[in-house]
């Protein structure tokens, strides 16, 4: 059910059929090769000579069956991955790994978030992984000094609270968003873009920023709210103004049955989605609409993350998704924190505000915000059934 890998690898042989999907604006330019994995990438495993006491612990905080459940898989499977390979090779420091179900929630993740405060023997999270639960108890692991790297919140103003544990493993919206513009009117030559948001944090931010980088192309612009189904009147709104593209910021629940929706309407306009959508369930939620989308995210392919992507279906049966990758790389950090004998809240976090390495997916330096020096923005699209990469939008 998530993106395959190895099913990215072999879209890339094969030539899109756009007379058979209808797509009248799709980019002409062949898919962009991969980025290779660099030689120094941090390994989890180590040298096999850490030490720790047993209670020593991580946490994942985020959805892990509630709404938009896969976003949050993705990103747990490729943190499990990290920690067994750690805990493989140091027999003397065995990390364990609690999981915390905060159901993408802004009003069930304070509470949660509270537990894990609580909770000594846990010095790190990876989470939490929607902006709306970021802002709601982002303020808690700062009150705890309990240091938090997020692989998938992209709300600008996260890292505007002065929150001194707070840190983001990807670019924000304000990365995204002018890099989507960019595609729509470039690659997609749209002259006129239809933004349409969902009523979740993450989703009006982005909107906004797109809004903004368009300019005078965002021709018209609507809302839908969370868990709706019938998108009748904002449907015929964006068939009355003839866009050539069409900007969903929201998740892939909602943005699944909008896009057939679209189609069956007879809309004939690109439907593009940032990386809220950018899972296999959008594409099979979405049915035919599905083989015209593509998607915007703030991360690189994993093509050529060979060993990362093995390890990750013998442990979860399933191809590595949207940031799962984002997901091991955080969880490597701190796990080479504790290696280091950083075993309290205080050391880790300091670890991490210091850290300066490569990962998989790119180099992790923070500045005093928690936000990285340098990102990227990756288009994708929908061939054969899969999402597969399309280009890095550059210059952004």
């Amino acid at each position: 059910m998530l993106v395959a890998a190895g099913s990215l690898a072999l879209g890339a042989c094969s030539a899109r059929n756009e007379g058979s999907s209808g797509n009248t604006n799709s980019p002409s330019q062949s898919q962009a090769a991969a980025p290779e994995q660099a030689a120094n990438a941090a390994d989890p495993a180590g040298d096999g000579k850490a030490q720790c006491p047993p209670t020593t612990s991580l946490a994942y905080a985020g959805t892990i069956a509630g709404d938009n459940a896969a976003l949050g898989q993705n990103i747990l499977d490729g943190v499990k991955v990290a920690v067994e390979r750690h805990n493989k090779a140091n027999a003397g420091c065995q990390v364990k790994l609690e999981q915390y179900e905060t159901e993408g929630s802004g009003d069930k993740a304070p509470g949660i978030v509270t537990q894990i405060a609580n909770t000594p023997g846990i010095i790190g999270v990876i989470g939490l992984p929607f902006s709306t639960e970021s802002k709601a108890a982002g303020n808690i692991f700062n009150d705890a000094g309990l240091v938090q790297l997020t692989p998938s919140a992209t709300g600008p103003a996260l890292s505007q609270n002065g929150w001194k544990t707070f840190f983001r493993g990807l670019g924000n919206d304000l990365t995204q968003g002018p890099a989507a513009a960019k595609f729509m009117t470039g690659e997609l030559k749209a002259q006129k873009v239809c933004v349409i948001e969902d009523d979740s944090e993450y989703g009006v931010g982005l909107a906004a920023a797109v809004r903004q980088a368009l300019g005078d192309k965002a021709s018209c612009q609507d809302k839908v709210k969370s868990k709706q189904t019938d998108f009748s009147a904002v449907v015929n709104k964006v068939k009355s103004e003839s866009p050539q593209a069409i900007f969903y910021a929201g998740y892939y629940r909602e943005g699944a049955p909008f896009a057939q929706q679209l189609a069956d309407q007879g809309v004939e306009a690109t439907f593009v989605g940032p990386d809220g959508v950018k899972d296999d369930e959008f594409v099979k939620g979405a049915g035919d609409a599905a083989a015209k989308a593509y998607f915007t995210c703030p991360c690189v392919p994993s093509d050529t993350f060979t060993e990362f992507s093995t390890a990750y279906k013998a442990l979860s049966g399933k191809d590595p998704g949207t940031y799962s990758p984002e997901g091991y790389d955080l969880a490597t950090i701190l796990l080479k924190g504790i290696d280091a004998g950083k075993l309290d809240r205080p050391g880790l976090l300091e670890h991490v505000k210091n850290y300066d390495g490569q990962g998989l997916t790119k180099a992790f330096k923070w500045d005093d915000k928690g936000e990285l020096a340098k990102t990227t923005v990756w288009t994708y699209k929908v061939e054969n059934g899969k999402i597969v990469r399309n280009t890095e939008i550059k210059d952004n």
